[in-house]
């Protein structure tokens, strides 16, 4: 209860005070002429003897994280979304009753400070006030008040908090910005073409995945979660738009770990006139496009291992990954004895009625992901687990498909697209009879799409939070995802 809380009680007395002074106690009419950076841009670099000729006022607003008080004076520091920079209050330089205001002031509080640049006795850059305003007057404390919030739960739940006191989680959200903007640019260069596509869709489809289900009222129909927009995306190359990317959110109704949340962001793009190995091309020119744009240097650096990002990749079949990674023989690969054999052997429990594709992927994902550090293209996928790609022409039960792995993370996944609408019905019934109850439905539209006429195309998706989570250094999607989602506190 707030009543309570002897924090909240002092400093709610503090803000009638403020009215008792005569001040609003939100006012919002008072604007700061620069940033904290701007200031230091034009004034850092410049001596104390050729500060004192500036004259003009200039002005500040922001959180004070920093109060060192001395009585008649106090050094404060003032955060905004350029950085940081202290202003000087003195009793006598500000107005009498904006002093008694500034004695009621707490760290956290939102104030608005005007004045002009000076050089401390230890050369640090400071604004010495002449007027100053509480603009909002807190409530709560900062926790452990500039020292930082060190606590990952309440750093997640609590992201406004997180964001004023930990300064790199900041800029890990303004890198990731970045990186969209450069996924933006890139692409664009190529002539592709931004758009949107249904997030509420009639058909869970584009990807095997359990989906989020809803119910449209009015309409009276069920609906879906979008797990991939890749079926409407492919329409629209049906329909003539050659080249198309979308960065949005999917949706999937399963685990959370630390490269997984329900909610996350991706990249799909599709190509015409393109197959799969043309996007590994385009995927490696596109990543060193981002770190460039970034000035990060084609090293870096994630969970304690140095990554070298230059192309071109390493590029490795998925059967020769899995048999060097297993001692299983290639020629052995597909008979599901071999696979079950060295699950046992190895204590890996996997899905014992499962097709030996479906075995592979399991061990894949639990032997072979993991070492997996330096970037690399696997390709080459049994048919069977990749319903949406074109049948590889010399071995048919292969798709030509390949992910991309860095740091024991899939980055991307992409193929030849399947534009033969026989064959995309039968591997969609195929698919539909081991689907869940509820999804077992045949998507017509878009094999009526592939019967007017899907150009030779490839497409791709990235996972937006997961290449963040490489470039920024972050160990766990949420770090990268301002509001993870959470199990709600009881």
């Amino acid at each position: 209860m707030k009543e309570d809380n002897e924090v909240f009680q002092t400093r709610y007395r503090k803000l009638k005070q403020l009215k008792e002074l005569g001040f609003p106690l939100y006012p919002n009419d008072l604007k700061p002429s620069h940033t904290t950076a701007m200031v230091t841009s034009l004034y850092n670099e410049k001596t104390n003897d050729a500060l004192e000729g500036v004259t003009d006022r200039l002005s500040i607003a922001g959180r004070v994280m920093i109060v060192r008080s001395f009585g008649k004076s106090a050094f404060i520091v003032v955060q905004d979304r350029g950085g940081r920079l202290q202003a000087y209050i003195q009793k006598g330089k500000i107005d009498d009753r904006e002093f008694s205001a500034f004695e009621l002031l707490d760290v956290g509080d939102i104030v608005w400070v005007e004045g002009t640049p000076f050089k401390t006795k230890t050369n640090e850059l400071t604004l010495r006030a002449y007027r100053f305003r509480i603009l909002n007057k807190t409530l709560s404390d900062l926790p452990e008040k500039w020292h930082g919030l060190k606590d990952i739960e309440i750093r997640y739940r609590k992201r406004y908090i997180d964001l004023i006191v930990n300064e790199q989680v900041k800029q890990t959200f303004i890198a990731r910005a970045g990186i969209i903007d450069a996924v933006r640019m890139f692409l664009k260069s190529r002539e592709f073409i931004e758009v949107e596509t249904p997030m509420m869709q009639p058909i869970a489809g584009g990807a095997a995945a359990k989906p989020f289900k809803t119910h449209h009222n009015a309409l009276n129909m069920p609906l879906y979660l979008r797990i991939a927009p890749e079926l409407y995306l492919k329409r629209l190359v049906v329909g003539g738009m050659e080249r198309v990317f979308e960065i949005n959110r999917n949706f999937r109704n399963e685990g959370v770990s630390t490269k997984h949340n329900p909610e996350f962001t991706m990249l799909e793009f599709y190509h015409a006139y393109a197959d799969y190995n043309d996007l590994m091309k385009l995927t490696e020119d596109m990543i060193d496009f981002i770190i460039k744009q970034l000035g990060t240097g084609s090293t870096i650096h994630f969970n304690g291992r140095e990554i070298a990002l230059a192309p071109p990749f390493k590029r490795m079949s998925f059967h020769e990954a899995l048999s060097v990674n297993t001692g299983i023989p290639e020629e052995k690969l597909n008979g599901r004895e071999a696979l079950l054999l060295y699950a046992d052997q190895h204590g890996l429990k996997v899905d014992r009625i499962a097709g030996a594709a479906d075995i592979q992927i399991e061990l894949f994902d639990r032997v072979v992901e993991e070492k997996l550090v330096q970037p690399t293209f696997i390709t080459g996928f049994p048919v069977e687990v990749s319903p949406l790609a074109r049948r590889n022409d010399a071995q048919p039960d292969k798709v030509d498909r390949f992910e991309l792995y860095i740091a024991n993370i899939e980055i991307a996944n992409a193929f030849s697209e399947l534009n033969d609408p026989v064959d995309q019905e039968e591997r969609f019934r195929q698919q539909i009879k081991t689907a869940d109850e509820g999804l077992k439905e045949l998507d017509e539209d878009y094999i009526n799409a592939l019967d007017i006429g899907l150009p030779p195309a490839a497409g791709e998706g990235i996972g937006i939070d997961r290449l963040v989570m490489l470039l920024t250094g972050s160990p766990s999607i949420r770090d990268v995802i301002l509001f993870p989602l959470l199990k709600k506190q009881e």
